[in-house]
């Protein structure tokens, strides 16, 4: 499909993030369908970071394989990325830093020299004021109109003025107009598509979702690749009536998110592997207290500190068995920033509908990058309703009681003739105790079994609740692949791929975990010829849940775990290996 990649590299601290989202919301300013990765390590300068931004008039579920511009800040760029060039990409460098060399470039492709800091220094002796030359440069040769460019800067810089952003619009201008008269637009520049989109990250995506969930008090600690959720809602904190709290720590964020869904308060917590570790106990506590929760698990490298600016799927074993003993939640892994909106809702209808703990699973692959959706796909005026609660009953209120659907009545304290006891130990219907002395007696041995299962029924209507998997292409394709959470776009962009080498596909696409929707899934594989699981960890966690709750055996794999997101061609090079060994 017709599409246009543009690449900027350099070192952290040189900018590039600013650079490569304003080539973003260029593009989707022009109607276009955007994926954007950035790329960064985990130091504030030095070490080397980029960003791609990705358009096409089709909307695009990855990063894509190939760039077709690139602006390199530094000669470590072009040694990097130069191997990544489509026929026809070009190079956008400045002479003055260091010389691109025609074998410096696969064949094919060009070079175009850009004085950015002579430029620069026409406004400041500001070395920074380089990139708005080298951005004039790139969106000239990308395609984006200078005016629209412009504009963007502009908004950039909020209610600032005065005489930088008078320097940042005329060393564009300049940039936009060296490339004019020195270069053509690439082959593959971007049209205007229609209608402007929006351009969301998977992050604000889940923090808007909570928000028209009814979200009402967020605790967190800031940790990588979660941290954005927090900065968002607390940037639109009052305009949404949102109390925003940042803890000391993962301990504490759970524990006041905790006790704000005991007082009847929608509440959130959010974090990643390292954090959410540390809150697994809290976890537990309030699936025994039955009180509901939305936890955000944005998922990085690990074990440990690991690599923590890196994405990963390590995590689901660990959402999986969080807490101690077992009770009832619900894992969702959305793929897309439009996902992303809707799980969120659905988290918190869930959680509270079943009054236990929603897992939302993330990584950094879909939280800290941005795709586009189109504003008629945002629905910010749904009603969320009130709290469910329960009326008063003459006074014989059971917060526990037996019920089949395992849901009892809620209510929130001081409540007239309502009042319960919420502790974290194992008790009766009305929430009065059965451990110490009563632990071990026989009628209580059975209360305690009784509570237990009432607890665990409500994984009956969990399952139930959970949307099967999206099953996209033909019955009995010659290969069906099996993805979750953010995978399941690079899965969607490989479909294309392998289609144009005349390999047929079948795309299972997994954003409901669990429960697993077992029947569902065996039905969507039961006719597979060939099946590839494709999984950001070791592993195969997935397919190990997947064999437990359905006997279904995926024995072909392709694992990923160096902190990169999936490429496309991976999944085509896998798929025509295997369909060229003939292997089932």
């Amino acid at each position: 499909m017709p599409e246009i990649s543009v690449r900027a590299g350099g070192a952290a601290g040189d900018g590039i993030a600013s650079v490569g989202e304003a080539i973003a919301h260029g593009f989707s300013r022009m109607g276009l369908h955007v994926f954007g990765l950035n790329a960064y390590q985990s130091v504030i300068r030095g070490g080397h970071v980029w960003f791609q931004a990705r358009a096409s008039p089709d909307r695009v579920y990855s990063q894509g394989d190939r760039v077709d511009v690139l602006y390199a800040l530094n000669r470590e760029t072009v040694d990097i990325h130069a191997a990544f060039l489509s026929d026809g990409g070009t190079v956008i460098f400045d002479p003055e830093k260091f010389a691109v060399a025609d074998g410096d470039l696969p064949n094919g492709t060009r070079a175009l020299g850009v004085p950015t800091l002579e430029i620069a220094r026409k406004y400041t002796s500001q070395s920074i004021l380089q990139n708005a030359a080298g951005l004039g440069a790139t969106a000239f040769v990308a395609g984006i109109p200078l005016e629209l460019l412009q504009k963007i800067l502009a908004d950039s810089f909020g209610k600032k003025k005065g005489e930088i952003v008078d320097w940042n619009l005329g060393a564009s201008a300049d940039g936009y107009k060296f490339a004019q008269e020195h270069s053509s637009p690439s082959e593959r520049a971007a049209k205007p598509a229609g209608a402007p989109k929006l351009l969301l990250s998977g992050n604000q995506a889940i923090a808007l979702g909570a928000a028209a969930a009814g979200l009402k008090f967020l605790a967190q600690y800031p940790m990588t690749p979660a941290s954005s959720i927090m900065h968002w809602l607390a940037a639109h904190s009052r305009e949404l009536g949102i109390v925003v709290k940042q803890a000391e720590d993962e301990l504490a964020a759970i524990n006041m998110a905790v006790g704000a869904s005991y007082g009847g308060v929608r509440s959130m917590t959010a974090t990643s592997g390292g954090g959410f570790s540390l809150m697994v106990e809290a976890l537990g506590m309030a699936g025994m207290t039955e009180v509901p929760l939305v936890v955000v698990e944005s998922m990085r490298s690990g074990p440990s500190t690991g690599l923590p600016t890196k994405t990963e799927q390590g995590d689901l074993n660990l959402m999986l068995g969080a807490g101690q003993g077992e009770f009832p939640r619900a894992i969702l892994a959305p793929s897309h920033p439009l996902d992303a909106f809707r799980a969120a809702q659905k988290a918190f209808q869930l959680a509270e509908r079943f009054q236990t703990p929603v897992l939302l699973a993330s990584d950094l692959h879909l939280s800290e990058n941005f795709a586009t959706i189109d504003r008629s796909e945002i629905d910010l005026d749904v009603d969320p309703g009130p709290v469910p609660i329960a009326e008063p009953n003459g006074g014989d209120y059971k917060r526990y009681q037996y019920t089949e659907s395992g849901v009892s009545p809620r209510s929130i304290p001081g409540q007239p003739g309502l009042q319960w006891i919420a502790g974290s130990d194992e008790h009766d219907e009305k929430g009065h105790l059965i451990s110490d002395v009563k632990a071990g007696v026989p009628v209580w041995v059975a209360e305690r079994t009784k509570m237990f299962n009432k607890r665990m029924s409500k994984l009956k209507g969990l399952a139930e609740a959970m949307d099967p998997p999206a099953v996209e292409g033909p019955a009995g394709a010659d290969v069906t692949l099996i993805a979750w959470g953010s995978t399941i776009g690079a899965a969607r962009d490989a479909r294309t791929l392998l289609g144009a080498r005349g390999i047929s596909t079948q795309l299972v696409a997994v954003t409901d975990v669990y429960p697993v929707p077992g029947d569902a899934i065996g039905r969507a594989l039961a006719g597979a010829k060939r099946t590839l699981l494709i999984e950001g960890n070791f592993s195969g966690q997935y397919g190990r849940l997947l064999r437990a709750e359905t006997g279904i055996h995926l024995s072909e794999k392709l694992l990923k775990y160096d902190g990169e997101p999936f490429y496309p061609m991976e999944i085509v090079a896998k798929a025509v290996e295997m369909t060229s060994n003939g292997r089932k």
